[in-house]
């Protein structure tokens, strides 16, 4: 929980932002408004111009909780929909692996790991211009695009002939797919406060559980192919490519460009909304890129401490995603049981991200739900490295609770988007955590070398270090976010004019970044 100078301060931001959102609608004739927009109109937030020119908009009688309910149900799907597609295209080698793909493409000694990491160190490169694309183009229609134009880079996996070209499809697909974590966080955060956020990160984080289930049962589908021409791990690249690229379609048409821009609220419910989540004080929109906001994500050591702690916990992740299946079969199954034994891990995913992210919306404690998480990846990576082989349900425990991370990086990307203000900031810092994620994901495969075959003692000490080292760092984090909110407090009540009040309405919508709203507080 936060402690009670924190809650004290929430209250005071909220009835700031009453105060201050009232001055907005019902005197917008007075100068300080308009004085406000003639000197700082770069700066202003587009929630901010849109309230003004809707001030005669009546939302005082809106149901918060039935439209909270309507914006679930128009963006939380299409957004699980997109995530549950994300992994099961990068997943798919995974599965291939046992369906023949190393045979048929004569791929030796690490060129399976080498297309593994392939595809996250793209995943991680284009992460570099995402920040800018972000700040400047809608997330869902940059969404949309990348989505369709994976799924068209799966498809085209099928048609690899060796190792080179598989590995170019992998490239490709890395580097469309590095859209999604960032635009799915900046658009999660545009339309809920910060408890709010948790448990919709929660839900569309878990179409990756579903995602490993999805792939499972599409894996033991396409193994009965026996089409000597077209093998069955093409036939299963080219199903699922196609059936992303129409999911990209649908998501570029259906998620709205911001709240404001919404056809399926009304104005007073859009105005309503934009109200309730100014708590946030993170903003909605703002296209003017700020370099100085850019250069103050290198300079910040919660995001330092965020990345550090994504990546160790993205090393497991990688080596779920790529080697997996590959761990299950060294048991001794066939590839056909291999595909249906990995299903339980979605189901140990699902449970991870839903726990936690309906934990954290009730308790705060976003710190110690990440190191609750850690715990069973630490008991699964010793499962792993120390079971004797013989033991095949332990074995398979271990690969099991290793999936408990899901919950871990539920929260570290809602924690990321509850942290970070200010437009441009906040879309770099997306891009930042997403790339870390690739960076974890790229060590993780690494770890598997051909020359520790088949017990691979290495990469399971790994994930059981790694999950350590996730939950320290979170510890850490912790004890720095009480530290800054202190800080805060100390710098606010001995300097003044620094309060919330209805005449400083650049609090709550200039496009302020965390560090320099002085009303803002880190929540933990």
């Amino acid at each position: 929980m936060t402690n009670a100078s924190d809650a004290a301060g929430n209250e005071k931001m909220k009835a700031g932002n009453e105060k201050a959102m009232a001055g907005s609608e019902t005197d917008t004739t007075s100068p300080a408004s308009p004085t406000v927009r003639a000197e700082h109109e770069d700066d202003l937030d587009d929630a901010f111009k849109y309230l003004h020119d809707h001030a005669n908009a009546e939302s005082t009688s809106i149901d918060l909780v039935a439209l909270r309910r309507k914006i679930d149900w128009r963006i939380v799907p299409i957004m699980f929909v997109c995530y549950v597609l994300q992994f099961v295209d990068k997943v798919v080698i995974n599965y291939a692996a046992v369906m023949g793909i190393n045979k048929d493409l004569a791929l030796t000694k690490n060129n399976f790991t080498n297309v593994g990491s392939a595809f996250f160190i793209a995943y991680l490169i284009a992460e570099v211009p995402t920040g800018y694309i972000l700040q400047k183009f809608p997330p869902g229609k940059w969404l949309g695009i990348n989505v369709c134009l994976w799924g068209i880079s799966c498809a085209a996996s099928a048609g690899a002939t060796n190792y080179h070209s598989l590995l170019a499809a992998r490239i490709f697909l890395g580097m469309f797919e590095a859209a999604i974590a960032p635009c799915l966080m900046l658009i999660s955060s545009q339309y809920y406060t910060k408890s709010e956020q948790a448990p919709r990160f929660a839900i569309w984080y878990s179409g990756l559980g579903f995602g490993q289930i999805i792939g499972g049962l599409i894996s033991f589908a396409f193994q009965h192919v026996t089409n000597k021409h077209f093998k069955s791990w093409q036939a299963m690249f080219v199903f699922v490519g196609i059936a992303t690229s129409l999911v990209g379609i649908a998501t570029f048409f259906i998620l709205p460009d911001s709240p404001m821009k919404a056809k399926w609220l009304s104005e007073p419910e859009k105005a309503a909304l934009l109200k309730h989540v100014s708590i946030n004080q993170t903003g909605i929109q703002n296209k003017n890129f700020k370099m100085r906001q850019a250069l103050e994500v290198l300079a910040d050591p919660q995001l330092w401490l965020l990345t550090i702690c994504t990546i160790c916990i993205s090393v497991s992740s990688g080596v779920i995603t790529t080697y997996s299946a590959t761990l299950i079969q060294s048991f001794g199954f066939t590839p056909k049981r291999t595909a249906l034994l990995n299903m339980p891990s979605g189901l140990v995913s699902i449970a991870a991200a839903l726990i936690v992210g309906f934990g954290v919306r009730k308790s705060e404690s976003r710190w110690a739900w990440l190191v609750l998480c850690c715990i069973p990846g630490m008991i699964g990576g010793g499962l792993m490295s120390f079971m004797p082989a013989s033991n095949r349900a332990g074995l398979l425990a271990g690969i099991y609770l290793v999936n408990a991370i899901t919950g871990t990086l539920t929260v570290i990307y809602q924690w990321t988007m509850a942290n970070v203000s200010g437009h441009t900031k906040r879309s770099v810092a997306a891009a930042l955590i997403a790339g870390s994620f690739s960076i974890g994901n790229i060590i993780g495969p690494q770890t598997f070398q051909a020359r520790d075959a088949p017990r691979y003692y290495p990469a399971k000490i790994a994930v059981m270090a790694t999950q350590a080292g996730g939950a320290v760092v979170a510890i850490v984090l912790f004890g720095y976010y009480v530290w800054a909110n202190k800080q805060k407090d100390k710098r606010q009540a001995v300097e003044e004019g620094l309060s919330l009040s209805a005449g400083n309405e650049k609090i709550l919508w200039e496009n302020l970044t965390d560090k320099e709203n002085p009303n803002f507080r880190y929540v933990y």
